[in-house]
């Protein structure tokens, strides 16, 4: 809709503005979607109701009412866009008027479409646009919203709903055989309003036959069931739940709906599925109810009742239609829920449970359709699919373990015997069913092959056939990717039969594994390489340099130019790269030979680095300049990763790789000098250091200082944001010997960052770059946490040793943080940061001039960030912002003692216009010995304060 042309409207426009609304308004009576323009002015409240005049509220009502009647009179109805915007409108003006104005809605409504069949169409849209209104979960609303919609639903159901419900009888009755759309919106509305109505009013005689003789009209059973399935949902008594489902069993069985084979209509199926399910889950709540009740009786029939389903069940579950099953889930793992309470199963119990099984065994197999190299949407499907799957037999397993390890054995032994002659998705089934066991069938740290001797021998036996069967050679991904998880997840096999290694390492290694003609399997297998080496690691050192020897070609650094397409990508590598380093360190060898092996590792990467930032520096072309800065960023990352086989300095120096590391980082640093790609290259010199901070310890700090230098120059807010983490590193690192070696290094580069953060922050951003503002608060939340350490950490003399006026210029920030930002996370640290300084600085050998400044800044900030009206004491965050203010008013009454209290009494609360008597309660509060009972008051004494 034309706003400008609606100013025309306005009494006192002038007249290009009323002109251009009476043109505006003539071409939209001719216009066909003038309804819809309309409509979504009404819908979308472009008027605010409220302020229009009694006349102008009832001129709306009225124009709806007409137009309704004028329905009635078309030959044609309007389009169906329409139809829903118009039942948009109708719902909103009813929760506007309904309580207060228009009390009879819904029967002038009736009065007006009567059983008119365009009439009855759009009530039947109102009635659902009102239930959105009144109940969708979707929608969020506020706690003013929910509380009219209670008052809404409540008075409904005094004054109206038994009117509705006799009025969808009759619609149902009199349309049920000649109109099969209106039917189904009917029964539409009847299950959406069956969940907040008395149930009684549809689970009668007349209603449910009804119902159940539309569960034979093929136009009509699909919205039946939706209708019986909301129907048997809603709460209610667990003997009368019981009797209502099994009557309506009774009727569906006797009209041959439980003949699930001789039904073809999969959309119907999927329908009556999900009523089978709501009924049995219905039915398992009853007997939950009933034993808790203690009515053992009851509870007995309702079991029966159960049981009577589970043939039902069994044929739904198997299905061929993964829909139809997965639909009938919920039923079959309750009802396994059952049988895990009951102290002794029965012989059909033990039937039902192994009839699951097998149908789950049954329903995880991919069938011929599943395409593995593009996976798409039914693909995903599956796969959630089977996650439900895994669910029941995870289940099944808690009802009964050995069952369902003899029937995985039995499965798994008699797939693989003859495994050349079998389809692929029998074998992967069969081993990802081994793979399940070790979570179907939980021990502590996979201790899968100790224990339970009958258990332990089963699953030993599985993997010795899984490992010497050559299955690893079936030709198919799905099998391949399996053998390999199946391996790496019950690595502790390998520790009971080592023999079997040299094996399992041949297969990752070649054309199997690493060096398989799918980039899928490769890239996968390099992680589950990984997995293995580091978790075998002790029985590895008779193979690691056959290993080193093999991977070889796959650790290369392939350059951009070369056009050669590697084995694995760059992400894959890496973990090449970390089992490479793994097994040089964790090997028997000596250090030096550790040291060489080492040597041999890095060099390659050190010298190729070199020469592709030669050419980076002298490239012209943008895309060349961005491949060759990847490049040098993956080389930087491979030498990071292979450091993750070290856990501290210690195992550096043992290994005697401190060297090769210090020789890396000499290689890598000149790089931050460059200026093409800057970002690119930064990221990982920054990610390199923070490792070598972790493996090198001190021998890394002379390289600090110029390494900041080049990483603080022409930055952006996001460089700084991630710089600063690893300052923060450092400072927290080495506090214990702080005073030697980090800070005259903090103290010489403080006000640097701080200058290159301050530029940053007060760059401006265009008014509305959401992504800029967000990408400032992150980086001032960066700076106030840098504050918190250097504070934190014993470091105050860095702040302290800077000139006046930067001193000044920091703790402004500090209170600038606290006080104006709107940002409870920054708010807090803020508040920590003002309190630790006042413990630092705020007794009277401290600074001059701080203690004016806790008068005069640090005390007012406790009280104007609180007050503001963006400090929000029902949000999670800010209440912990405002325990560190009450914790840094505490600080100051315990710096300052009395001192603090007389200036709060006589000087800064009065200016506030703070009552006597509250100033004394708050003073009381403050002088308390338990910073709880002040923090809570102070919660309260601010939500008095505010209006």
């Amino acid at each position: 809709m034309d706003e400008q042309a609606l100013l025309g409207l306005n009494p006192n426009a002038d007249a290009d503005f009323r002109q251009r609304a009476l043109a505006y308004f003539e071409q939209l009576k001719i216009s066909q979607d003038a309804w819809q323009v309309c409509a979504e002015a009404l819908a979308q409240r472009i008027y605010r109701y409220s302020e229009l005049t009694e006349v102008q509220q009832q001129l709306i009502r009225e124009t709806l009412v007409t137009w309704l009647q004028a329905q009635m009179l078309n030959p044609q109805p309007e389009k169906t866009f329409i139809r829903n915007k118009a039942a948009q409108v109708f719902a909103l003006l009813f929760v506007t008027e309904y309580l207060t104005k228009w009390p009879k809605f819904f029967f002038d409504i009736l009065s007006v479409v009567d059983l008119n069949p365009q009439g009855v169409d759009l009530y039947l849209r109102i009635l659902m646009a009102v239930d959105a209104e009144l109940v969708d979960r979707d929608v969020v609303h506020t706690s003013e919203e929910a509380r009219r919609n209670t008052l809404l639903k409540d008075t409904m159901r005094e004054q109206c709903i038994p009117s509705l419900v006799e009025s969808w009888y009759q619609i149902l009755q009199n349309y049920q055989y000649t109109n099969a759309e209106l039917t189904c919106q009917c029964l539409e509305v009847v299950g959406a309003y069956v969940s907040w109505i008395d149930l009684s009013l549809i689970a009668n005689e007349r209603f449910i036959n009804m119902l159940l003789s539309h569960m034979s009209v093929e136009v009509l059973r699909e919205e039946a069931c939706d209708c019986l399935f909301e129907i048997v949902n809603k709460g209610m008594d667990p003997i009368d739940k019981t009797k209502l489902v099994e009557s309506l069993c009774q009727v569906l069985q006797s009209a041959g709906l439980f003949s699930i084979d001789q039904e073809d209509d999969v959309d119907f199926l999927a329908r009556f599925s999900k009523l089978v399910n709501g009924m049995g889950q219905a039915l398992i709540t009853s007997w939950t109810k009933l034993v808790k009740n203690g009515d053992m009786k009851s509870a007995q029939d309702t079991l029966q009742a159960i049981e009577a389903k589970v043939s039902l069940m069994l044929q739904l579950l198997i299905h061929e239609d993964d829909d139809i099953s997965s639909n009938i889930i919920g039923f079959c793992y309750d009802y396994l829920h059952i049988l895990k309470q009951l102290s002794l199963l029965s012989d059909q119990q033990k039937a039902n449970v192994e009839a699951i099984m097998l149908a789950v065994m049954k329903k995880l197999t991919y069938d011929e359709e599943y395409n593995f190299e593009h996976e798409g949407e039914d693909e995903a499907m599956f796969v959630e699919y089977r996650k439900q799957l895994k669910l029941l037999l995870d289940r099944l397993a808690q009802v009964s373990p050995e069952l369902l390890l003899a029937s995985v054995r039995r499965v798994f032994n008699t797939t693989l015997q003859n495994w050349q002659a079998t389809r692929f998705m029998e074998i992967e089934v069969a081993i990802r069913l081994l793979y399940m066991l070790a979570e179907a069938l939980p021990v502590s740290h996979g201790a899968h092959f100790s224990g339970d001797i009958s258990k332990a021998s089963a699953l030993q036996d599985m993997m010795r056939t899984l490992v010497t069967s050559g299955v690893s050679a079936y030709q198919h991904t799905s099998v391949t990717l399996e053998f390999f998880e199946t391996v790496v997840r019950y690595e502790k096999f390998f520790t009971v039969e080592p023999q079997h290694i040299p094996n399992v390492l041949m297969a990752f290694l070649d054309h199997r594994g690493l060096r398989h003609t799918s980039p899928k399997v490769r890239s996968r297998t390099a992680y589950l390489f990984s997995r293995f080496v580091k978790s075998l690691n002790k029985q590895m050192n008779p193979f690691i340099e056959d290993v080193l020897n093999r991977i070889q070609d796959l650790l290369e650094l392939s350059p951009p130019e070369n056009g050669y397409q590697a084995l694995l990508s760059s992400d894959d590598q890496l973990f090449i790269y970390e089992t490479a380093g793994v097994l040089i360190v964790n090997s028997e060898y000596s250090a030096e030979r550790k040291q060489i092996l080492m040597r041999n590792l890095l060099t390659p990467l050190m010298e190729k680095f070199k020469m592709q930032l030669e050419k980076l520096m002298m490239a012209q072309d943008e895309d060349r300049q961005m491949a060759l800065a990847d490049c040098l960023n993956h080389a930087v990352g491979f030498a990071s990763r292979t450091s993750k086989a070290f856990s501290n300095k210690q195992t550096v120096k043992q290994c005697g790789c401190s060297e090769v590391y210090l020789d890396c980082l000499q290689t890598f640093l000149p790089a931050l000098s460059c200026p093409l790609q800057k970002e690119v290259i930064r990221s990982g010199v920054r990610t390199f250091l923070h490792r070598m901070i972790i493996c090198l310890e001190e021998e890394v700090l002379p390289f600090i200082p110029s390494a900041s230098e080049y990483m603080l120059k022409d930055c952006e807010a996001k460089d700084l944001q991630e710089f600063i983490p690893l300052i923060n590193q450092i400072t927290a690192k080495f506090k214990r010997d702080l005073r030697t070696q980090v800070s005259p290094f903090l103290q010489q580069m403080f006000m640097p960052l701080l200058h290159a953060i301050f530029e940053v922050l007060l760059h401006p951003a265009e008014e509305n770059d959401q992504s800029a503002a967000l990408e400032k608060q992150m980086l001032r939340r960066s700076y106030f946490a840098f504050l918190q350490t250097v504070t934190g950490s014993g470091m105050s003399e860095v702040i302290a040793n800077q000139d006046a006026e930067n001193v000044e210029r920091v703790l402004f920030t500090i209170i600038q943080g606290a006080v104006d930002y709107p940002d409870p996370i920054a708010q807090k640290t803020c508040f920590i940061i003002l309190s630790k300084l006042v413990e630092l600085w705020g007794g009277k050998d401290g600074p001059v001039g701080f203690a004016d400044f806790v008068y005069k800044h640090i005390v007012p900030a406790c009280f104007l960030a609180p007050l503001k009206q963006t400090f929000d004491l029902a949000d999670a965050q800010t209440v912990l912002a405002l325990s560190e203010c009450a914790v840094t008013l505490k600080t100051i009454h315990l710096k300052r003692g009395p001192e603090c209290i007389h200036y709060l009494q006589q000087e800064y609360l009065p200016s506030l216009q703070v009552a006597p008597e509250i100033i004394q309660e708050f003073c009381q509060a403050l002088q308390q010995s338990d910073a709880k009972v002040f923090k809570n008051y102070l919660k309260v004494f601010f939500q008095r304060a505010k209006p």
